[in-house]
């Protein structure tokens, strides 16, 4: 919790003026001016408490006997970074994840607890809130606004609009999260008109997902109050959503990187800069342990030519301006929350400071938050029983059979396809000679029974199983297979551990990765997910997987907002068509 500008001027001002001493100050930077676009060496900056009380050329009229001194040594110093739009109710806890962005010099999250509220509604919402407070980052969380996608097909608890009212009164919620179902907006379904209307209403902030929209109907979607994209992948994109007045966050993650697409465009078309803003969208531990977080984005845009202010305006300025937080944060200014960081060299953070307290000092972290408990009832939602080969049969009377396939064209989007497969004593088995594969999808949360077999093709790894309880807003387990009795093997594995990814090869457990936190999220700390992660995708590489993200198929196979075919525990769906889909013609 920080303190309240009314409450500190008094004090800000009198160590402004060296009537009262500063308790930090940071001498010899080369300051990112986010304001002026200068990089201004020879500053100083003076803080006293959580804020700043000077910034200039000599702060020695405000240290006095007590006042730590920081030497930036001539060395970049900025604002703190911000992610504007992350999944943060993934691989890790709040904690384990902020020790790890603080070290790239992030000290704002805003995050889309969009799964945690998918499995555990809005119970599971406010117990995310309360998991990220307390910490020595700052994370702010939306309502989620994308969920059900679909509710025909979806089994995805979600936010009644009550819920959501009173979700936007927490101090930590600055609004509502990606609608990315924007065909519910242009179409102006009741429900989601009438979620817009209140978060207006609240003058709240709403998160927007454009993804294949243009002309008409991002007029209609702008239109709607929804102001902000992270979906573009080119510069075409970054300005037919400028023009209209939406701010873009430019994409940087582990889903996609389009960053060194578009900065150069920018930089050429000469393009204001001023709603423009990193985000990852979600950030996997080897990603993160890789390249760094919004840091990386930094070094990235000035490496490709960008001006660092310029660079640090996008990476925190214009984030704060959006989410109109910019009178505390965003930049180093009299009155502002010494949010900062000191940078070492290539915009690579050595110490960050949030709120005036250095959590980070030398590329090691500093801060000790006290450690959450989890209560029992959020480690308890894979409600399915003990499963046999015989789950996953897909019967016949046929002698052969043509079966529509789920045809993998990447990770994440799908074809409709079909396959020639061979009947055997009336089941139909997988056929990994031909890259056929069974897919079954089983509800794992609302204790339905309700469960689906199919096939998928493309998937190309020489193994039994590999089953999953992480899928994208809803609530189900996936399982792929070569054989039934390794995807049982693989089924009664995350039911004994309550969630998580596994490998199966030959009745054996190859590779784990536990999932306990809703099925979806690790209680183990960042290095063992981060390995148990390696493991998962190092086995599936080397067993012939086609794709280098393979744990993402099980994510985006449930996933209504994208084409083409998708598999829930309810039946096959042809998203654009809106129906299900034999298993058989």
């Amino acid at each position: 919790m920080h303190s309240d500008l009314a409450d500190s001027i008094s004090r800000l001002n009198s160590v402004a003026t060296g009537s009262k001493k500063a308790s930090l100050i940071i001498k010899d930077c080369r300051l990112l001016s986010v304001y002026t676009g200068e990089t201004i060496p020879g500053t100083q900056v003076a803080i006293s408490g959580d804020r700043i009380a000077y910034v200039g050329p000599d702060a020695s009229h405000a240290a006095g006997p007590n006042t730590c001194i920081i030497d930036a040594k001539g060395r970049h110093v900025g604002p703190g970074l911000a992610d504007p739009h992350i999944h943060i109710d993934q691989f890790v806890t709040p904690w384990e994840f902020a020790k790890k962005t603080l070290l790239c010099g992030v000290t704002s999250l805003f995050s889309d607890p969009i799964d945690m509220t998918g499995i555990a509604g809005y119970r599971g919402f406010c117990e995310f809130l309360n998991l990220c407070e307390g910490l020595p980052v700052r994370i702010f969380q939306t309502v989620p606004g994308g969920i059900p996608v679909d509710p025909k097909f979806s089994n995805s608890q979600s936010l009644s609009i009550r819920q959501q009212r009173s979700a936007a009164r927490h101090r930590r919620v600055p609004g509502l999260g990606e609608v990315f179902s924007w065909t519910k907006v242009t179409s102006r379904d009741h429900t989601t008109m009438e979620s817009l209307r209140n978060m207006l209403d609240a003058d709240c902030i709403i998160n927007g997902h454009t993804a294949g929209i243009s002309e008409k109907k991002l007029n209609a979607y702008v239109s709607s109050g929804i102001l902000s994209c992270h979906e573009p992948i080119n510069f075409e994109q970054v300005i037919e959503r400028l023009r209209l007045g939406m701010w873009v966050m430019i994409r940087e993650g582990s889903i996609r990187r389009d960053l060194a697409e578009i900065i150069p465009e920018v930089i050429s078309h000469r393009t204001y800069r001023d709603r423009l803003m990193f985000c990852s969208d979600g950030i996997d531990p080897l990603d993160l342990a890789r390249y760094g977080h919004i840091d990386y984005c930094m070094r990235e845009s000035v490496r490709l030519g960008l001006e660092p202010a310029d660079a640090a305006a996008m990476a925190s300025r214009n984030v704060f301006e959006y989410y109109r937080m910019d009178r505390d944060l965003g930049g180093i200014a009299p009155g502002k929350l010494a949010d900062i960081v000191i940078f070492a060299e290539s915009f690579t953070p050595d110490t960050v400071l949030v709120g005036g307290r250095i959590v980070v000092s030398e590329r090691k972290i500093t801060a000790r938050p006290k450690k959450k408990t989890i209560p029992s009832w959020l480690k308890k939602t894979v409600r399915l029983g003990r499963f046999s080969a015989r789950d996953f049969e897909a019967r016949s009377k046929k002698l052969q059979v043509t079966a529509n396939t789920i045809r993998l064209q990447t990770e994440i989007i799908t074809q409709p396809g079909s396959a020639q497969l061979v009947t055997r004593d009336g089941l139909v088995p997988a056929s990994p000679d031909s890259d056929v594969w069974k897919v079954a999808s089983f509800d794992r949360i609302n204790s339905t029974g309700k469960s689906t077999v199919g096939f998928l093709e493309n998937f190309g790894a020489e193994i039994g199983a590999f089953a999953s309880t992480w899928c994208f807003h809803e609530g189900d387990m996936i399982v792929i297979g070569s054989n039934d009795s390794d995807m049982a093997v693989a089924a009664n594995h995350l039911v004994r551990n309550q969630g998580g990814l596994v490998v199966v090869k030959s009745g054996r457990i190859a590779a784990s990765m536990p999932l306990q936190i809703a099925g979806i999220v690790s209680s183990r700390t960042f290095e063992q997910v981060s390995a148990d992660f390696e493991g998962i995708t190092t086995t599936l590489a080397d067993s012939g997987c086609r794709f280098p993200r393979p744990h993402m198929i099980p994510l985006f196979l449930p996933f209504l907002a994208l084409p083409s075919i998708r598999i829930l525990s309810g039946g096959i769906i042809d998203v654009k068509r809106r129906r299900y889909v034999r298993p058989f013609n």
